[in-house]
């Protein structure tokens, strides 16, 4: 190897391990967002528990539990649509449970038609079984609250909770007693986490192929014109 090649050649060792340490990288974070989806889904199907003192979204997110206490008045709607049924929304509800906490409670699906004659939730006593949830619904191109149609187009947390005067957590219900006629429940029924680490560690990989191909080719023109 000539003084010329040194350079060329230290250059591209460096880039190309580089660019394999990320894609290593890239690796050992879609193992671990593997095991957090298979922990969060064995959470998922677990026995209800009562609701957590301070639940967060790290902490909580899909965690079954049961909750007793009574619906408020305030109630509003998330445009949704189920296959089969069309256009319609999910029912947003405010839930005081027996030690006072107020909280959102995704009580399910409604058909749009059906959105006239339902009526204000009632205040009797339930029990509601379902899953914490902080789902992440929106992006930057979801519209923002119409105040005229009182309807949301996202599932965020925060502004519902904001809205209807309650803690920023939300039990998406599975089953209440007694159920409601008109609402059918859409439980939590998988975790949904992007996980696009993988495809990202394969361009790393074909990245550094390239790269390595491309410092072999200029080595070998630099020799080429040498000989």
């Amino acid at each position: 190897m000539t003084r010329r090649m040194i350079l060329p050649a230290l250059f591209g060792l460096i880039g190309t391990a580089i660019l394999i340490a990320l894609g290593v990288w890239q690796l050992d974070r879609a193992g671990q967002k593997a095991a957090l989806v298979a922990d969060m889904e064995a959470r998922l199907v677990g026995a209800p528990t009562a609701l957590p003192e301070s639940p967060t979204p790290l902490a909580d997110n899909y965690r079954p539990v049961r909750a007793e206490g009574a619906f408020l008045p305030a109630q509003t709607f998330v445009l949704s649509a189920v296959k089969g049924q069309g256009p319609g929304f999910r029912v947003i509800g405010a839930f005081q449970t027996d030690s006072g906490r107020r909280i959102l409670v995704d009580r399910g699906f409604l058909p749009q038609a059906q959105r006239p004659d339902l009526p204000a939730p009632t205040t009797a006593p339930q029990v509601l079984i379902g899953n914490l949830q902080w789902p992440e619904d929106s992006d930057s191109f979801t519209p923002e609250y119409d105040a005229a149609r009182d309807l949301f187009f996202a599932r965020d947390v925060g502004p519902l909770a904001t809205h209807l005067g309650t803690d920023a957590v939300m039990l998406v219900l599975r089953a209440s007693n007694p159920p409601h006629p008109q609402i059918q429940p859409m439980p939590v029924d998988g975790v949904s986490i992007p996980d696009n680490h993988m495809g990202y560690a394969v361009q790393w990989f074909l990245m550094a192929v390239v790269w390595a191909g491309m410092t072999l080719f200029f080595l070998w023109r630099i020799r080429t014109k040498r000989d």
